[in-house]
């Protein structure tokens, strides 16, 4: 799940979802992992869960470390800003920057809070609308 070759001075991007039972609920994160990894070959692209699924985010940034990543940018793929991202999310940052003090690791706002994502969501559903 990441890039192409890495050198030491390579960025890693993680895509921290919820996860869950069912499989085909990643299918979306993955395809656009893709879109990134093909955007960015030079760029470490993973994807990473906080349950049910994994690699689990202490994996994914173990993962980066040992490819030779020294920068890691975790964006969280929530709408909003609740509970798993503003307590759960902070606490399991903590302990990846405590296992790989050599990272520069970053986390991002939850997507939802990005006004272009916002604004592509609404032209989606606007487009939804069939007029009358």
């Amino acid at each position: 799940m990441g890039g192409s070759t890495l050198t030491n001075d390579s960025q890693a991007l993680i895509l921290f979802g919820h996860g869950a039972r069912d499989a085909r609920w990643a299918e979306p994160f993955e395809r656009l992992r893709q879109m990134l990894a093909t955007a960015r070959p030079e760029l470490h692209v993973a994807l990473a869960y906080l349950e049910l699924m994994s690699p689990s985010l202490p994996d994914a940034v173990a993962a980066a470390a040992a490819a030779g990543c020294r920068e890691v940018t975790v964006v969280p793929m929530f709408l909003g800003q609740g509970g798993h991202v503003r307590r759960d999310l902070p606490a399991l940052i903590d302990t990846c920057r405590a296992a790989h003090p050599e990272l520069a690791l970053r986390c991002v706002t939850a997507v939802g809070e990005d006004s272009g994502v916002l604004a592509a969501l609404a032209a989606y559903c606007l487009q939804q609308v069939v007029a009358g």
